[in-house]
């Protein structure tokens, strides 16, 4: 894709960023990080600007610059309806939950989701909870690790597995030092460079293609106008998009821990509400750009998944690709370190810290350093191993939404909800979701189309039991 001077360039400049992140670690590790929630959630002390950076560097991560773009190339506009599955998820989540999770967390000096769902249904939620997040954070960070590499195989000609191995090595040591912290000052960044980014190429894609008119030109040459409509996507997909993609987020650890982080509800509400705006926007300009380079810029017979790099080859000049590389580079490494972290608060916070004295708290700290370790190391093995990784990641997703969105939103929502109801439908949402999901969606439906009913139905019927009269951990709290 590139000759030897430029690889060299690109790879000289790929070296000098990462060591650039890990400076700011080891200063971030010196300056600022003497306890646990320092590491954790950043001393609950953010303010708005990095705040809003950091939810949008991490909502906008390697699947959506990469993913949306590809599926704005081979299915058309109607793909806008994974970007506004986010977007209503956002909407709902604003105005019914980040007051509450953050009031919470304030309360109760929570860490993770597990410190919820134990609050409201007992020492038992704990297991499944922690397993849900751990599979499903392990997955998008090995993912992640994916993605740089394949950045590195198609820029510098690293072989994937080296890629893979390189990029754990510097994400797990820069993570390690620089814990949540680091991660939100460097989404600062990486929120700016990604944002920025993409406006340009929008801009000049929509130069070099000659506007709509041309691309709506373009495409009807080919009898292909159907793909520039909004509705050119079936209910079922729709519906899909809105119970995974969508409905993921109200239980995405990293969400929470970021609402935690903020140094007030104010500033936490305020920031969420402009990033899910320029997350939209954002969203609307990557599948945009995926349509209007097919039609447009008239990129036929490319592979999909390479759209990207196709594109910004077509419309920049070297120095420009070098940019809209870091830009790239930069959204995955968002993600990437966010998910991170998210994975290994479960471990530090549900598993380890129970066990800690309390005189032995200052323990934590190092603690949560060896928990990045250990969710990077099982990371790397299902990036370099298991080849169905996108697969685990869904199942994931799935499993946490079959799993946890319903007891979660009902413990908000109704004080009646028992314990038992709220345990009895995790294991039932998370196991019954992972099963469809091995047996490769049976009958065409996608597994959060069974789990998630299946967890509604039995709250809802267990709390509603006859003898279902236990003491409700919410009329104590």
């Amino acid at each position: 894709m590139y000759n030897g001077d430029e690889r060299f360039i690109l790879g000289s400049i790929v070296i000098i960023y990462f060591l650039f992140l890990f400076g700011v670690s080891l200063y971030i590790n010196f300056r600022s990080i003497k306890t646990y929630d320092d590491y954790n959630v950043a001393g609950r002390s953010v303010s708005i600007f990095p705040l809003i950076l950091t939810f949008v560097g991490t909502a906008v991560g390697g699947s959506i610059l990469l993913g949306f773009m590809e599926n704005g190339y081979r299915f058309g506009m109607g793909q806008q309806w994974l970007n506004f599955g986010i977007f209503f998820a956002g909407i709902i989540m604003m105005f019914f939950f980040v007051k509450r999770i953050r009031e919470y967390g304030e309360k109760y000096d929570m860490v993770t989701i597990t410190d919820f769902t134990t609050l409201r249904f007992g020492k038992k939620a704990k297991i499944p909870t922690v397993v849900s997040v751990l599979i499903a954070y392990s997955s998008i960070t090995g993912m992640q690790f994916v993605a740089i590499a394949t950045i590195l195989h198609l820029t510098i000609g690293f072989s994937m597995t080296a890629g893979i191995i390189i990029s754990w090595i510097m994400l797990s040591i820069k993570t390690y030092f620089g814990g949540m912290k680091s991660v939100i000052w460097q989404d600062a960044l990486h929120g700016t460079i990604q944002t920025v980014g993409v406006f340009v190429l929008f801009v000049a894609v929509i130069v070099f293609s000659g506007g709509w008119s041309e691309i709506s030109n373009q495409a009807a040459l080919v009898n292909e106008t159907s793909h520039l409509s909004f509705f050119s996507i079936s209910p079922t997909e729709v519906m899909v998009y809105l119970l995974t993609i969508g409905a993921y987020q109200f239980v995405r650890q990293d969400l929470w821990q970021r609402y935690w982080a903020a140094k007030d509800l104010k500033t936490a509400s305020r920031g969420y509400w402009i990033s899910i705006l320029l997350s939209l926007l954002t969203g609307f300009f990557v599948i945009f750009i995926g349509v209007a380079s097919k039609y447009g810029l008239s990129l036929e017979g490319i592979d999909p998944t390479l759209s990207y790099y196709a594109i910004i080859g077509e419309v920049f000049n070297f120095p420009m690709i070098i940019i809209m590389i870091i830009a790239l580079l930069a959204t995955v490494i968002s993600t990437a370190d966010s998910f991170l972290m998210a994975g290994a608060s479960s471990i530090v916070n549900d598993l380890i810290k129970p066990r800690v004295k309390k005189e032995n708290e200052k323990k934590l700290l190092p603690y949560s350093r060896l928990s990045v370790l250990l969710v990077s190391v099982f990371s790397l093995l299902l990036a370099l191993y298991i080849p169905q990784l996108v697969d685990l990641w869904v199942a994931g997703t799935a499993m946490l939404v079959s799993g946890l969105l319903a007891p979660i939103s009902f413990a908000f929502f109704w004080k009646r909800t028992t314990k038992r109801a709220g345990v009895v439908a995790m294991w039932a949402g998370l196991l019954v979701s992972m099963i469809w999901q091995i047996l490769g969606h049976p009958f065409g439906l996608h597994p959060v189309f069974i789990g998630l009913p299946l967890s509604i139905i039995l709250v809802v019927g267990i709390t509603l039991l006859p003898n279902s009269n236990e003491q409700q951990t919410e009329n104590a709290i």
